[in-house]
């Protein structure tokens, strides 16, 4: 599943490409599993808007609808907002008119630029909704300079694992399984650590390394180790920096010892025995 970088890179790429087009119209597909509102009001709110600003609010791409400008120059006047969930294999291409579409395309908004917004989604876990103007928000706080305080406060005390309470997208929103991970290799923090047992300076490495790896994913385009492809249809590269995610039985980096993998609540967890305490 997409995480915070992937998305981070997404929705930076189509806020460079189509940020002040103007969606004419828009054509959705049968399979009503991926809406989270009707069909026909994800149309009405999006065909005639102009897209203002597209951004990424923890695991969503959240796309800022206004009604079209006469000038140039002249502000905003909001109408809505599209939301965007990528599920395991959601895209959101922009594609030419003419271009091949994918099989598995649930979404076209055609464009006024003459260029084509697509949603493609194999497995169908994405999920597409419309709500009013700037009410969306993220269920957590957002990791990337997030308070350091806060932060501390947030995971001091907590009985699960904690890589389970990194997971946990109401305390932070946008940090998944590669993510938590590598922080936690990079912190010297064992996936299975309870959370409790943390000292303040654990969670001040843990909260450093979380700045750093995401900060790095972002820069390299994200992690391209499944479907994974930003709006231009291209692969991200920190997949070839990752140290411990997907690495089982593999060297460490630092040390040598073979990275483990274990299952933590029904998710994998990899990291290293030696580096890791």
């Amino acid at each position: 599943m997409p995480e915070l970088p992937e998305v981070e890179t997404i929705a930076n790429g189509l806020h460079k490409r189509v940020a002040g087009d103007v969606i004419e119209s828009v054509w959705i597909g049968d399979k009503s599993n991926l809406l989270k509102s009707p069909a026909v009001e994800i149309a009405k709110m999006l065909e005639g808007a102009e897209i203002a600003h597209a951004r990424r609010a923890g695991k969503h791409i959240v796309i800022d609808l206004a009604e079209p400008r006469r000038r140039k120059d002249s502000a905003h006047k909001p109408r809505g907002q599209w939301i965007v969930h990528l599920g395991m294999t959601g895209r959101v291409l922009v594609c030419d008119v003419g271009t091949e579409q994918a099989k598995h395309t649930h979404l076209v908004a055609q464009l006024r630029s003459g260029r084509e917004l697509r949603f493609v989604d194999p497995r169908r876990f994405g999920k597409l909704q419309v709500v009013a103007a700037e009410s969306f928000r993220a269920p957590g706080d957002e990791p990337i300079g997030a308070d350091r305080e806060r932060f501390i406060k947030m995971f001091k005390g907590r009985k699960t694992p904690i890589k389970s309470a990194l997971l946990n997208q109401k305390l932070l929103s946008g940090i998944g399984n590669i993510y938590a991970d590598e922080s936690l290799f990079r912190s010297a923090i064992r996936p299975r650590r309870r959370a409790a047992t943390l000292t303040r300076n654990d969670l001040m490495r843990l909260y450093d390394a979380i700045q750093v790896v995401l900060a790095e994913a972002i820069a390299a385009g994200g992690s391209s180790v499944s479907d994974y492809v930003d709006a231009n249809g291209d692969e991200g590269f920190f997949q070839l920096e990752h140290r411990v995610y997907g690495r089982e039985a593999e060297p460490c980096m630092v040390c040598a010892t073979p990275i483990k993998r274990v299952v933590i609540a029904g998710r994998s967890s990899h990291y290293c025995p030696k580096c890791q305490k």
